[in-house]
């Protein structure tokens, strides 16, 4: 994101605390098909921190991923700009298609889709920042900022000229 502002170190939330919210949003996922739940927390400037889980739907196409359902409830409570962080975490379950059963060991770390990563980045365009995410699994994070997850995002410059 050319021009964007980065925030300084001290500034962003505490990573552990953010990844926690994202843990904790990825136990009301529902995930019946995939067994695959994912939570996703963005931290904003203000302190305010939102969060979302996956919901899956029969017919694929129409779920909707944890960092887009956290990006539509910011932007439903009227939070426009100012992210700064976003920590996103998945796990496979074991168990029957009832949600039901441990998480699976061994989860690598979890990067948002492509759809999320465009989703995420009208976000933080608002407010003209390049936030850093936090991608967790069972025992690493890995650190990039959303510039470096999507160099050549789709913005309204490109339509608008």
């Amino acid at each position: 994101m050319s021009g964007a502002i980065l925030p300084d170190r001290d500034a962003l939330p505490d990573r552990d605390a953010l990844i926690a919210a994202a843990l904790a949003a990825s136990a009301h996922a529902y995930a019946p098909y995939s067994r695959f739940k994912v939570g996703a927390a963005l931290a904003f400037a203000d302190g305010s921190v939102v969060t979302g889980s996956n919901v899956e739907n029969a017919s694929y196409g129409l779920s909707l991923c944890a960092e887009t359902v956290a990006a539509a409830r910011a932007m439903s409570d009227g939070l426009r700009g100012g992210l700064v962080a976003v920590a996103v975490i998945g796990a496979v379950i074991g168990g029957s298609a009832d949600n039901g059963g441990p998480v699976l060991p061994g989860q690598p770390p979890v990067t948002p889709c492509g759809r999320c990563r465009q989703i995420l980045d009208e976000l933080a365009g608002l407010g003209g920042t390049d936030p850093l995410i936090w991608c967790a699994g069972d025992e690493e994070v890995l650190e990039v900022r959303l510039s470096e997850l999507l160099p050549h995002a789709f913005r309204k410059d490109n339509f608008l000229g």
